[in-house]
């Protein structure tokens, strides 16, 4: 991961969730352990090879857990950790601003 240039909290908090998937990671995470093939189904868009570099970035940072089980073939479930979850109200702040934006209509990036 790349460095905190500025000292910057907001900067940090970037730093680990930043990119299009990780946030929306940990929010399908927030409702319980999924496999890795339930969150490839929850989102769609995601690629394998996507999901599994950000999952790992995730655990890395100690965001996620990942729990293998000796089953045939192997189980292995993703789980947010302690500290994950507290990203629960990072998560809802961004469902509200996100249904703000949808009402709002059409956004033009800049």
């Amino acid at each position: 991961m790349k460095d905190n240039v500025s000292g910057c909290s907001v900067e940090e908090a970037m730093r680990l969730l930043g990119g299009r998937w990780r946030l929306l990671i940990a929010s399908y995470l927030l409702d319980g352990p999924r496999r890795f093939n339930d969150l490839r189904r929850d989102i769609p868009a995601i690629s394998q090879r996507m999901l599994t570099l950000d999952l790992r970035a995730l655990e890395e940072a100690g965001l996620v857990s990942r729990t293998v089980f000796p089953t045939v073939p192997v189980k292995v479930e993703y789980a947010l950790t302690d500290d994950g979850r507290r990203l629960q109200p990072v998560v809802e702040v961004m469902q509200t601003f996100g249904l703000w934006v949808k009402a709002r209509g059409a956004v033009t990036p800049v």
